[in-house]
């Protein structure tokens, strides 16, 4: 064991050695010689300071991000090897005879080992959100949220893991395909009811109160056939400076969204081009198609789970502390599996979201013909979130699911030239 931990410690350490190297030396985010000068380039529309900031507050985030995502991995992996999952197992059969309680029981107390650790590193992002100005939300305030990703991500997760965990019991060849068709109607459901159950617990979302705007942006929306009656705004400048507006649920439930401090630092003209973007996802149904690449993607990822679990528990049952698939005690392993199968799957699940939001750009950029207004929301966006306009490749790849800055400004400033030689 102690073998174990010693060598998954030095390879995470030389992990973020790579990363630290990767994002401080090595990665050039500067614009490319062509793009120098054109509205893409943050010396047109930011100043020294804000371009300084930019880029320290992104490279920042970046390392964070890459750090952390195999942190939960390690933890995952230490709760499993060191006995902490067999005797969590113990103590969860010991409070009750049923199974689904066990199980319960069980994740509870892993979450709460997971939760616990990374707060420290929670706590590092929200310092420098603060430091740089982009959260705005007070301590108190955090902590609260914190809780309530707790206990919203406990109660979708115990759901889980019971239901899982019997199919494992019941059908161990094929609970994986089991677990996918519940997984269809269990995804759709918790698509209709996130909007009107789980984000306001976060947020307090009203009808927009500019009824001026508001009546732009339903004439947009009857334009673009689109049945809407409200558009809503969320308080967001309690917690964040950063600019937002989107898209959330399905059928009935279906809300376009926009943050307050969205409202506060664009123009109508500009809001108008953003709300045009968040129709086209509407339109083009890019919410259904990406409802069926991820069960098409979940199906694949089960399985491979289930393979590779067989495998694990097989060859490295004994160090694990696992000695069947069956066992509560194994649970950390699908957890870490399926952390890695996700964080895989990230670059093709990138490129298709970044299609179909550069689709939703130019659609947007068709029906409102404001391309001064597209850009500039752009260059507002990028300086209120101290975004990165050309952010460094590996980035892009595992943590865009928009075009760059860069890439969309440029697209633009294409789109509307070609108009202008027309």
């Amino acid at each position: 064991m102690r073998k174990w931990l010693t060598r998954s410690i030095f390879a995470y350490f030389i992990y973020g050695l790579l990363v630290y190297w990767y994002l401080f030396v090595f990665s050039d985010t500067g614009i490319p010689a062509p793009y120098i000068g054109t509205q893409a380039d943050p010396e047109t529309f930011m100043t020294g300071r804000e371009q300084l900031l930019s880029q320290e507050y992104s490279t920042i985030r970046n390392f964070l991000y890459l750090v952390t995502v195999p942190f939960e991995w390690f933890l995952l992996f230490v709760f499993l090897i060191t006995g902490l999952s067999r005797k969590t197992q113990e103590w969860s059969q010991a409070t009750s005879r049923f199974s689904f309680l066990q199980s319960a029981v069980y994740f509870f107390w892993l979450s709460l080992f997971i939760s616990f650790l990374s707060l420290p590193v929670n706590l590092i992002g929200y310092k420098i959100s603060t430091t740089y100005h982009i959260t705005t939300q007070s301590f108190p305030a955090w902590m609260k949220d914190q809780l309530i990703d707790f206990w919203v991500n406990y109660l979708l997760m115990a759901t889980i893991i019971i239901v899982v965990f019997w199919l494992i019991r019941r059908f161990e060849k094929k609970w994986w395909l089991y677990a996918w068709f519940l997984s269809i109607p269990f995804s759709m459901f918790l698509m209709f009811v996130q909007p009107v159950l789980i984000d306001p617990l976060y947020n307090d979302f009203t009808p927009l109160k500019n009824k001026e705007l508001e009546t732009k942006i339903l004439e947009l929306a009857d334009k673009a056939d689109i049945p809407a009656e409200h558009v809503y705004e969320v308080n967001m400048s309690e917690k964040t400076n950063a600019l937002n507006a989107y898209v959330t649920g399905i059928g009935s439930n279906s809300r376009i969204v926009l943050w307050d401090t969205t409202l506060n630092r664009l123009n109508d003209d500009e809001i108008l081009f953003i709300m045009a973007h968040e129709m086209a996802h509407y339109v083009k149904k890019h919410i259904y198609v990406g409802i069926a690449g991820y069960l098409l993607l979940s199906l694949f990822g089960l399985f491979f789970i289930h393979l590779l679990m067989k495998f694990c528990i097989n060859r490295f049952g004994s160090l694990l502390k696992i000695h069947s698939m069956k066992e509560l005690t194994a649970f950390p392993l699908f957890l870490l599996l399926l952390g890695i199968l996700t964080f895989a799957s990230n670059p093709l699940s990138n490129t298709v979201a970044r299609y179909q939001e550069k689709s939703a750009d130019m659609y947007a950029i068709e029906m409102t013909n404001n391309h001064e207004a597209a850009i500039s929301s752009f260059q507002e966006l990028s300086k209120a979130g101290l975004s990165q306009v050309n952010p460094p490749t590996l980035i892009k790849i595992f943590r865009y699911t928009h075009p760059t800055m860069l890439e969309r400004i440029i697209y633009l400033e294409e789109h509307g030239k070609g108009n202008v030689e027309k």
